[in-house]
């Protein structure tokens, strides 16, 4: 009935609809149970509970992947380059907007320095002071949980 991309543009609309209203990110926020149970997980791992949370909002609420994720040959993300940039697998609604080809690898060593890192994620503003284009959601995370994020992407490393 519909198509891959159709479904996966369908999915960013939503999420970009409930991110930009502060949905998702209050959802996350106000989230406590996860917290605790993730604080106990992390600890009993030897990661820092700020890891665990990060992979929390970067799988499960913000599913950053989707972009920032190379896909294989049947259109599944490629899990051994997980957050090591892709091809944006979204259209734009207006043609001839500007719109990215490629989202940047945000795994390991992400694009910007930790604190720029963090400004994006809690202003929506990138390292020479505006918005990021679309389909890149403008979050407004707290600092912690934008502290959380970056803690996650630098512990991910592309597997060999």
């Amino acid at each position: 009935m519909f198509s891959r991309l159709a479904l996966y543009s369908i999915a960013a609309a939503i999420a970009l609809a409930l991110l930009s209203n502060g949905v998702g990110v209050a959802l996350a926020q106000n989230d406590h149970s996860q917290r605790v149970s993730e604080k106990g997980a992390s600890e009993k791992a030897g990661a820092t509970p700020g890891v665990a949370r990060g992979k929390y909002l970067v799988e499960g609420v913000a599913v950053c992947g989707q972009c920032h994720t190379p896909r294989d040959a049947s259109g599944n993300l490629d899990r051994t380059r997980w957050l090591q940039g892709g091809s944006v697998p979204y259209l734009p609604a207006k043609p001839g907007s500007d719109w990215p080809i490629n989202a940047p690898r945000i795994g390991g060593t992400p694009p910007a320095s930790d604190a720029d890192m963090i400004k994006l994620l809690t202003t929506g503003i990138w390292t020479n002071g505006n918005p990021l284009r679309l389909p890149m959601p403008q979050f407004r995370m707290d600092r912690s949980d934008a502290e959380a994020v970056v803690a996650y992407l630098k512990s991910v490393a592309p597997q060999q």
